[in-house]
């Protein structure tokens, strides 16, 4: 049978990633942050010394090799950086960059690993071009000052020495390339539930997540 899917999608620090693992880990299903695939390409271009704005440089950075080794690579805490967060979201706005990827994840939807029955992937992209075909689509959202605010808290837990009107400019820039890049931009699929969580906190977020999903047969 065909693997249930889970698409979730949204902007930066709304919440989608709270949503996405705790729905992966209720279903027992595969989960795939795929923000950290351009975290990672983002990554591995800094390590060789390419320039986030050179697509074909950073794209001929994604050998099958360097692919084969992505599942290990997506554990590594130096993802969750600011410098390396800052790349992702410039590299992923490259054309070549997001073809090199999709596979991959239309993959991980195909044939979830570990035999799962299910797979939870979160993104911008997930419900219009990764998996248009998902049988539940959710699209999280906040209001910028929220969303900054959430990710300096997570930021400064992490050491590093961040303001949040730095932050904020940064949302500000991420949420502008995301909506107007011309490949897979950030878009609210049709069919999608909207999920506003400027006023909830995680639980909330989650038990309406739960029941969206819940009222759907697999």
């Amino acid at each position: 049978m065909p693997s249930v899917i889970i698409a979730v999608d949204g902007p930066a620090a709304s919440g989608k990633g709270t949503v996405a693992s705790a729905l992966a880990r209720h279903y027992d299903f595969a989960y795939l942050d795929t923000g950290l695939l351009y975290r990672a390409v983002g990554w591995l271009a800094q390590q060789a010394g390419v320039g986030a704005e050179n697509a074909a440089q950073v794209a001929a950075l994604l050998t099958p090799e360097a692919m084969e080794q992505m599942p290990q690579l997506l554990d590594q805490p130096q993802l969750r950086h600011h410098a390396i967060s800052a790349m992702a979201s410039q590299v992923a706005a490259h054309p070549p960059i997001r073809l090199a990827l999709l596979d991959y994840q239309k993959n991980f939807c195909a044939n979830p690993p570990q035999g799962k029955a299910g797979a939870v992937l979160d993104g911008r992209d997930i419900g219009t071009i990764i998996a248009p075909h998902a049988q539940v689509k959710l699209f999280i959202t906040a209001s910028p000052k929220v969303r900054a605010a959430r990710r300096m808290k997570q930021l400064q837990a992490m050491g590093e020495d961040v303001s949040e009107a730095a932050v904020l400019a940064d949302i500000l820039a991420r949420d502008e390339r995301d909506r107007t890049r011309p490949s897979a931009p950030l878009l609210q699929a049709p069919d999608a539930r909207v999920i506003d969580t400027t006023a909830l906190t995680a639980q909330e977020t989650i038990d309406q997540a739960l029941k969206v999903v819940s009222a759907i047969t697999f």
